[in-house]
């Protein structure tokens, strides 16, 4: 059961394996909407995201024949590496299952914890489909990236240590993918201290879970496409979506280059390196998706800083096609 017990249980599990990672302001992006925000810097975290609380969580949890038998995952990244990590850590061999389109730094990583990648297909779609596959045939355990009670206790973490750096929290503001990370924090946060307002996030090329409390049920999407690779999971899971949709305020939808701006905000005003998944909740309060007070403390978290360089490459060139940060 995903509930306050159980990410305290994860807590205790992972602790002295993960890093506690640091909250900190943000004045200078804050008083651009007229806030005080902090950001809570997963991609200060081992792998450099969050992903590995949730993967350490569940593989600690294996029993005595999945361990010698292995586990699979799939991933554009973020979590291919954490349960790389993870895995090598715990002895236990991995496989991972990640798109072909996959970012090169994301692939390298997994490879180096110990992994073996495997890439398929022009997407998560695809990826997902031979994930799954590769379990049967192997008869390996499948680590789900979200959809999973132990890989999101594990990430709610993260709301557990948020609620102990900050003070007087007005609201908090996370991206979604399949809803991992946002349910582990929904319960940390809401079970703590029901008066926090929380809010998702949702690229408009990847918006599953906007679309499934559209529609009253989880969804599954055609096709994704979207800048935060991080963000690109194909459907939104019954566990994930139950959760969001009985804890959290809203879920808002930004487009990339909202996105992309938030990325070169975090860089040039914070001097943090975030991925386009992790500027995603930052992109929202910049933007105004988030309907915040003047004056109140609100918190976003910088899920990961796994971006390859390409891609930054990219993003920078065009802060001066667009005059950001001319005078």
């Amino acid at each position: 059961m995903l509930d306050l017990a159980a990410i305290r249980a994860a807590r205790e599990r992972i602790a002295g394996h993960v890093h506690l990672t640091p909250t900190m302001s943000a004045s200078r992006i804050g008083q651009r909407v007229g806030v005080r925000l902090s950001l809570k810097c997963e991609n200060f975290q081992k792998t450099g995201s969050f992903k590995v609380r949730g993967a350490l969580n569940k593989l600690s949890q294996l029993g005595a024949d999945e361990r010698k038998r292995g586990v699979v995952t799939v991933s554009a990244g973020n979590h291919a590496q954490g349960v790389a990590w993870a895995a090598r850590s715990a002895g236990v061999q991995a496989t991972v299952v990640m798109p072909a389109t996959a970012s090169s730094v994301k692939v390298d990583a997994s490879r180096g914890y110990g992994a073996e990648v495997v890439l398929h297909g022009a997407s998560s779609i695809e990826a997902f489909e031979k994930a799954r596959e590769l379990e049967r045939e192997r008869g390996l355990t499948f680590v789900h990236p979200f959809e999973d009670e132990l890989v999101a206790a594990g990430a709610g973490t993260v709301g557990l240590e948020l609620l102990e750096q900050t003070t007087d929290l007005d609201s908090v503001v996370i991206a979604i993918g399949g809803g991992g990370l946002i349910a582990g924090m929904l319960v940390a946060i809401k079970e703590t201290n029901p008066k926090i307002r929380v809010y998702g996030v949702e690229p408009k090329g990847a918006a599953s879970m906007r679309r499934s409390l559209d529609a009253g049920h989880a969804v599954r999407l055609d096709s994704v496409k979207t800048i935060a690779d991080g963000l690109a999971a194909p459907m939104a899971g019954d566990l994930t979506y139950d959760v969001v949709r009985r804890y959290a305020e809203d879920v808002v939808v930004i487009d990339d280059a909202e996105i992309e701006e938030a990325m070169r905000a975090l860089l040039f005003d914070a001097k943090l390196l975030a991925e386009g998944a992790g500027a995603a909740a930052t992109a929202a309060i910049i933007s105004g998706a988030i309907p915040l007070r003047r004056g109140e403390h609100v918190a976003a978290v910088v899920s990961g800083g796994n971006v390859d360089a390409g891609t930054l490459v990219s993003v920078l060139e065009r802060r001066g096609e667009r005059g950001e940060g001319r005078e």
